[in-house]
């Protein structure tokens, strides 16, 4: 492995100008590329020491083997070479966006003398003009057809073009009216360029133009009589109105923009964009990449950016683009994009309105595709196979881990502390068998002695199952014969020890959990700990963590398990505190006792479904009077007075006060 040190260059010989630079490994393949706006800064940065560095980054750093970069003139400059550059070497440590599947496309071939609209998937070509992608091909061939008898341009392919040419007769769309014929010479070139024109137009998001044209020209022929003129009209007019509907309007100002959306997490990024031309929604495209860097959001978005727009036409680049952060340097990208649009270009965070709706509802698509993406992935059986054997193998287990387990902790400021245990058999979760915990008898928020406490509670479980349970050797179960219990003859599901325990954090954690199992004379289960902020694996007794590849199946079903673990226990806590909020909130209501607070909690469910109640609401809750209803009603607007709670942030768990 090539220590950095050894081919950093000196700082004087480093420019302080823009420019882009390249790390290449000892074979001379570029690996990196990146740009800078002073170079002699930027490197200096990775050439820290290692363990300051982010894991990926020191690994990209320690397979480098040599720095070179080239200065340019301005930051625009930079950016065009370093997309260039990018494109060109297709680094492995650069973040790639990769299309989650192929989208169709809407293209004309506007190249050719006599320009054909197809429908298409695939790379872009040099010479056709593209609308969309969509999200089926259908939806858009439905489009086509209908404004083919509005605009009656080519759609034929170019051997039914050329056979119509020879024998001097049209083909099927010619006699219907749906295209003009200019492989007979029905019309000219320039004449057929001018629907061809026209539908380009529509299609991009200028359409009032054409349906207030064709209202003119449909009444101006009803004037003259001429009602066969003005009937076909109508009719034009009527097969426009139904390809918009098929696009909803979602900006009521007719913008132009692409409203672009994140979904991350520490090994992947999802990015969902909604193309919208003329407030409506033209097109929507989605990516997946590898996190390969330690880049923010903003960071994110500003290489997503770069990839998508460099190297598009004019007609491609809307005037706003909306993004979930700006870019560190977004002016530097306005300009650049402006330049290529010939028309100002504004990057901006949505705060308010229809165009911050929209933005969460592309949100929305990000986070479903890319959870899709990792289910996909997750349900493969050779995938699950090779993420256990790549866990065995990492961590220097004996077996393959058929059932790992993981447990997390999960409190507010030390109170309501709970855990959760999740189990994966097989790769696969088993959630009949996850298990809540409450902890009692501790104060203040020490996750490690609640680790304790859990671990030695469910170990403590197993050891009395084993020793009370009988082997039956006519079923056998994912772990070995299965472990029956001598009065009911069914299998005891917590008898079984796990191949694997996993916990929520990092060396504490896992010294906590470690010393319960050893406390209980258990020896030959495997603990280690997966800590969120740069996903490293904690083995006991190590002074340093195990750091699995970028790409491992097995790290990735290891994170997958302690989510589920994590998001286990945030569910329990949020509901054992909004159920303790409702008790404790009518402890002073008189004649109300456990009983029928238990009840009024079964009835409405939550603090926020109490407050909304009207008091004849809350009467008919059983055992609940007008009295004792107008008593709670009451309490309940007193501490919303109060400001004490008024609810509670579903994805973090906190109280939010008014």
């Amino acid at each position: 492995m090539p220590d950095p040190q050894s081919y950093r260059p000196k700082a004087g010989d480093i420019p302080t100008q823009p420019g882009v630079y390249r790390f290449r490994d000892p074979k001379g393949r570029v690996i990196y590329v990146g740009k800078a706006i002073n170079l002699r800064q930027r490197l200096a940065n990775y050439f820290q020491p290692i363990p300051s560095l982010h894991p990926r980054t020191a690994t990209m750093v320690t397979t480098a083997a040599s720095v070179e970069w080239t200065t340019v003139n301005n930051d625009i400059e930079a950016l065009q070479l370093e997309y260039t550059w990018i494109k060109e070497f297709d680094p492995r440590f650069n973040v790639k966006y990769r299309d989650d599947k192929s989208y169709p496309w809407l293209a004309v071939t506007v190249g050719e003398e006599f320009p054909r609209v197809m429908v298409g998937r695939g790379a872009k070509r040099k010479g056709t003009r593209y609308f969309g992608p969509y999200g089926h091909a259908w939806a858009i061939r439905e489009t086509v057809d209908i404004l083919l008898r509005v605009f009656p341009m080519r759609s034929c392919s170019n051997g039914v073009f050329k056979r119509s040419q020879q024998i001097g007769r049209p083909c099927l769309l010619g006699y219907i009216d749906k295209c003009t014929a200019p492989c007979v010479g029905n019309i000219s070139p320039e004449e057929h360029r001018e629907i061809v024109d026209d539908f380009c137009d529509f299609m991009a998001g200028h359409t009032t133009t054409f349906t207030k044209r064709i209202e003119k020209e449909m009444y101006a022929a009803s004037e003259a009589l001429d009602f066969e003129k003005a009937a076909r009209l109508r009719d034009d007019l009527a097969a426009m109105q139904r390809a918009l509907e098929k696009q909803a309007v979602v900006l009521g100002d007719g913008a132009d923009a692409d409203v672009i959306a994140l979904a991350e997490d520490p090994l992947e990024v999802g990015v969902q964009i909604f193309y919208v031309r003329g407030g409506r929604i033209k097109g929507q495209r989605g990516w997946v990449a590898d996190r390969m860097d330690d880049a923010d959001t903003a960071g994110l978005v500003e290489h997503f950016l770069l990839q998508l727009y460099a190297g598009e036409d004019a007609e491609a680049i809307p005037r706003e683009i909306l993004v979930p952060a700006l870019p560190p340097d977004h002016e530097t990208l306005e300009e650049l994009l402006s330049d290529v649009r010939k028309a100002k270009v504004r990057i901006r965070v949505p705060q308010r309105g229809d165009k911050k709706t929209l933005q969460e509802t592309v949100a929305k698509n990000a986070e479903q595709a890319l959870a899709l993406h990792k289910t996909k992935r997750a349900s493969d059986l050779t995938t699950r196979n090779r993420a256990l054997e790549e866990i065995q193998e990492a961590l220097e287990l004996d077996e393959v881990p058929l059932r790992i387990e993981c447990y997390d902790i999960s409190h507010l400021q030390g109170t309501e502390i709970v855990a959760s245990m999740v189990v994966f058999e097989d790769g696969l979760a088993r959630k009949s068998e996850y298990r809540r915990f409450i902890i009692k008898g501790q104060d203040g928020s020490d996750d490690v002695r609640a680790m304790h406490e859990v671990i030695t509670r469910r170990f403590k479980r197993l050891l009395d199952e084993q020793s009370t349970s009988i082997v039956s050797t006519e079923v056998e179960g994912a772990n070995g014969p299965m472990l029956v219990d001598p009065e009911t003859g069914r299998p005891r599901k917590f008898a079984y020890a796990p191949g694997l325990v996993v916990v929520d954090g990092g060396a504490p954690q896992v010294a906590a959990a470690q010393r319960a199992l050893a406390e209980l004379g258990i020896d030959d289960i495997p603990v280690v700990g997966l800590a969120k902020r740069l996903e490293e694996v904690w083995v006991p007794d190590e002074e340093d963590p195990v750091i699995l590849p970028r790409s491992s199946e097995g790290l990735y079903l290891l994170q997958r398990v302690r989510d589920e673990a994590h998001r286990f226990a945030i569910t329990h806590h949020r509901g054992r505190r909004s159920k303790s909020m409702v008790e404790s909130l009518l402890d002073d209501v008189p004649g109300l006792g456990e009983v029928r607070r238990k009840t009024l909690m079964k009835h409405f469910g939550s603090l926020k479904k109490l407050r909304a109640a009207t008091a004849e609401e809350i009467a008919l809750v059983p055992g609940i009077g007008p009295a004792t209803a107008t008593a709670i009603k009451t309490a309940v607007e007193q501490t919303a007075r109060n400001g004490k709670v008024s609810g509670i942030n579903v994805t973090t768990g906190e109280i939010i006060e008014e």
